[in-house]
């Protein structure tokens, strides 16, 4: 698998997780959307230590930065 996900990116999805995780914790969000959000954000995390979102390659999305080539 190529990378496809920048710094800026996982940073915001790991963001996202955090307060996610924090809202169902505290019992803010419950129930199935709780659950789901919660699946939600564990997705999240997988794909930001992994550096690649499966939904960004059909799209042929990028959001990493193209590297220099070498002279």
């Amino acid at each position: 698998m190529k990378k496809n996900m920048g710094t800026a990116d996982r940073v915001i999805r790991i963001i996202i997780a955090a307060i996610i995780g924090v809202l169902y914790f505290k019992e803010v969000i419950t129930g199935t959307w709780g659950i789901i959000l919660l699946v939600l954000s564990a997705v999240f995390v997988l794909t930001s230590l992994i550096s690649f979102c499966p939904l960004y390659a059909p799209f042929g999305i990028k959001t990493c930065p193209i590297p220099k080539k070498k002279n």
